[in-house]
């Protein structure tokens, strides 16, 4: 049995159709309110904060997917995140299950330094925090040999169906609105982005190979990095019509924070669009040279088209 654990969002749905397609129909889908995404699913609804229903969703696991998502909200990540990571760690630990935990970028540095698996830990602001916290957590687990697990790490999605990021909300889906998009500080930076069906089978490839565990892992994305100027002329190609854009500078950011909580919680992420975002993932690459990464002109098309 393979379980994901927060599977209603973007990540955990591609991730079930990506083990159903490729690995196994053993899967077992965890959530508040789960449904089915394939047709032998089987549904369990827990709550990750509590420590007794975590321990019993993961029960009969031999691998466990930990996909869960918060609202961006500082106050909830620095009281919840530690409080799930420390129930999954010990619920996989009780059931003898390997851990493949979805981790972002929110711990790095936000400059223009190559990011490869053995970058520091520097965190700008409570987010950031949080998601060091609970990474320094599980990469403790294993090495006290706690738990057998991997880190799979993506930076910024963008994506189909219910992918939700900067990007999304900002830029794709108000092209396909045909709405004005607005950009963070600069259009002229290079973004490194992760189509999110590519970061789901990644992971599942990387949770069924004996060999990657105990480590951390880069996931796969085009090298071919886009500014959001670029972006946008991709999506005016796609659309066959003129696409527009703001650039909402540092100051109207802060404005527009003072009566917008949701803006108002992205402020410690704004020194990532000042400069380049080179996000490396030539290990993932060495290791399944046969993996094929979407191209950005192919997934900006596929998330614009979607239905």
């Amino acid at each position: 049995m393979q379980t994901i654990l927060g599977a209603s969002g973007q990540i955990g749905t591609e991730l079930a159709k990506a083990l159903y397609q490729e690995h196994t129909h053993a899967i077992r889908l965890v959530s508040r309110n789960p449904s089915k995404i394939n047709p032998t699913d089987e549904l369990v609804s827990a709550d990750l904060l509590n420590a007794e229903q975590t321990l019993d969703a993961v029960a009969g696991s031999s691998i466990v997917y930990f996909t869960a998502g918060l609202p961006i909200d500082s106050a909830i990540w620095g009281q919840q995140w530690p409080i799930m990571m420390a129930n999954v760690i010990k619920a996989c630990a009780a059931h003898k299950a390997k851990l493949v935990y979805f981790d972002n970028t929110y711990m790095y540095e936000q400059s223009n330094v190559p990011q490869t698996e053995d970058a520091p830990f520097k965190p700008y602001g409570a987010k950031g925090g949080a998601r060091a916290q609970i990474t320094t957590m599980l990469l403790d687990a294993i090495d006290r040999g706690v738990v057998e697990a991997m880190i799979c790490r993506a930076p910024e999605f963008y994506g189909p169906g219910k992918t939700q990021s900067i990007t999304n909300a900002t830029v794709l889906d108000k092209l396909r609105a045909n709405q004005k998009a607005m950009v963070f500080l600069r259009d002229d930076t290079l973004r490194t982005l992760i189509y999110t069906p590519d970061a789901s089978r990644a992971m599942a490839l990387l949770g069924n190979t004996e060999d990657a565990y105990n480590q951390t892992w880069h996931l796969p994305c085009d090298d071919n990095r886009q500014t959001y100027k670029e972006v946008i002329a991709i999506a005016e190609q796609v659309l066959a019509r003129p696409c527009k854009h703001k650039v909402l500078k540092k100051w109207q950011h802060s404005l527009v924070s003072l009566f917008n909580k949701q803006v108002r919680e992205t402020k410690e992420l704004l020194p990532r669009y000042t400069t380049d975002n080179i996000f490396v993932s030539d290990k993932f690459k060495a290791r399944f040279p046969d993996f094929e990464v979407t191209s950005y002109e192919q997934g900006i098309r596929s998330t614009l088209l979607q239905k």
